[in-house]
């Protein structure tokens, strides 16, 4: 007895479908994996700032504020800072710096209060530059040789053309999750922490 050749044809169709539908899933899953683990990720995922692994933790600090008081971690207010903490010589890079931060600041609008911008002085005389324009977040923070401690690679100034003084992002709870290195684009910082703000 021959076999039908329309239902030969149909089994045919079928293994093939199946196949095809095997090697898509499986497939795409490969990819994702090779895509994964080669580090790729897609644009809007990327940090401009460099992601600290594992972040620095300052939670057990109390910094305190140059006219008086403690700066406290408060996790339930749900608080970003952006933290500069400028060498005594700083001068016009800190000016430059301190306008672009102001910018930065000015541009989460609304959510604007939701970022703290803490200026580590490196004496305890004020430090935020006379000449920029102050957040209204802006706290200058005492010297705190435990604080310097806790912002990896403070004191690097940059090298060849790019100087400058880099920024910290610390997140609501005390944890110091990306750097920027001297001569970082102010972009790249406010478009990493307005993507945290979001982040509720």
């Amino acid at each position: 007895m021959t076999d039908d050749p329309n239902a030969s044809a149909h089994r045919s169709r079928n293994r093939m479908l199946l196949v095809l539908l095997f090697a898509m899933f499986f497939g795409s899953m490969l990819v994702a994996g090779l895509l994964r683990f080669s580090g790729w990720r897609p644009q809007g995922l990327k940090n401009n700032g460099e992601l600290l692994d594992p972040p620095s933790d300052l939670r057990a600090l109390s910094p305190r504020l140059l006219d008086g008081g403690e700066y406290v971690w408060k996790a339930g207010e749900r608080t970003w800072r952006i933290v500069v903490a400028p060498p005594a010589d700083c001068g016009a890079q800190c000016e430059t710096l301190a306008r672009e931060i102001n910018t930065v600041w000015q541009l989460f609008g609304k959510d604007a209060d939701e970022v703290h911008v803490l200026w580590a002085c490196p004496t305890q005389a004020p430090c935020w530059p006379a000449s920029a324009p102050r957040p209204g977040t802006l706290r200058e923070l005492r010297p705190d040789a435990s604080l310097r401690a806790g912002l990896p690679r403070v004191d690097d100034r940059g090298t060849g053309n790019v100087h400058g003084v880099p920024a910290y992002v610390i997140d609501p709870y005390g944890f110091v999750i990306l750097r920027y290195p001297p001569g970082f684009d102010p972009a790249g910082l406010r478009a990493d922490v307005a993507r945290l703000i979001k982040v509720k």
